[in-house]
């Protein structure tokens, strides 16, 4: 009894090694397009929130510290990108 092992032809050992390196990436170009849109998303709510600095130290101008930008708007876009950044991570590629 002699044992044989089966080889598989050169071809179909490149398309396996073609498939095994295809699957390897995590991430796709649209994966990035997402998570740059994301980012893009939360810069842009940070910078809403920021500001409000009063020129003279000894008046409070509630006004600007509690305006509709820095309290509703800002927060929303920042959780927002953060949805989206969950999106771009959890997406499947085609």
């Amino acid at each position: 009894m002699s044992a044989t092992k089966k080889v598989a032809p050169a071809n179909s050992r490149k398309e396996v090694s073609q498939n095994v390196q295809e699957e390897s990436h995590l991430f796709t170009k649209e994966n990035y397009k997402w998570m740059l849109i994301g980012l893009l998303v939360m810069a842009i709510g940070f910078f809403l929130m920021a500001g409000g600095k009063s020129p003279d130290p000894n008046v409070f101008n509630d006004n600007q510290i509690y305006s509709f930008r820095r309290i509703t708007l800002a927060p929303i876009l920042i959780v927002g990108g953060l949805v989206i950044e969950i999106f771009a991570i959890i997406k499947k590629p085609k």
